[in-house]
C-alpha cells in the first residue's frame, strides 16, 4: 500500500486546512486509516482515526471539536478537515493505515505517507 499525503500549507491562527490522503496498491489492507503528526523535537502523536465503515472514529483530546476525519472508500482516500487552527497544531501530518482496527498507537499501523507540513502562524 502506498499513501500520498497532501493539502498542507501555512495559515494564520483561526484558519482552516483540509488534508487528503490517497491510497494505492492493496487497498483492501486499509481497514482503518488515521492521521498522526510530528512537531520538531517531539514524538509522532496520534491525531485521529477512522474505521473502514466510518462507524468508529477517535480523536486526540487536543483536536476534538476542531478536526474532522473522513474517508471515501470508492476513491481510496481519507481526509482531515482542520478548523480553528492554532500555532500548537504546527507539525508534519502523516496519513497511516494497515491496522486491522482503529488504534491510537502508531505501532499498530503498517503503512505511512511521506507527510505534509502544516504551519500555523499567530
Amino acid at each position: 500500500v502506498q499513501l500520498v499525503d497532501s493539502g498542507g500549507g501555512t495559515v494564520q491562527a483561526g484558519g482552516s486546512l483540509k488534508l487528503s490522503c490517497a491510497a494505492s496498491g492493496r487497498t483492501d489492507s486499509t481497514p482503518a486509516m488515521g492521521w498522526f503528526r510530528q512537531a520538531p523535537g517531539n514524538e509522532r502523536e496520534f491525531v485521529a482515526a477512522i474505521s473502514w465503515d466510518g462507524e468508529s472514529i477517535y480523536y486526540s483530546p487536543s483536536v476534538k471539536g476542531r478536526f474532522t476525519i473522513s474517508r471515501d472508500n470508492g476513491q481510496n482516500r481519507a481526509y482531515l478537515q482542520m478548523n480553528n487552527l492554532t500555532p500548537g497544531d504546527t507539525a508534519v501530518y502523516h496519513c497511516t493505515t494497515g491496522s486491522s482496527s482503529v488504534a491510537l498507537q502508531l505501532e499498530r499501523y503498517r503503512y505511512w505517507g511521506q507527510g505534509t507540513q502544516v504551519t500555523v502562524s499567530s
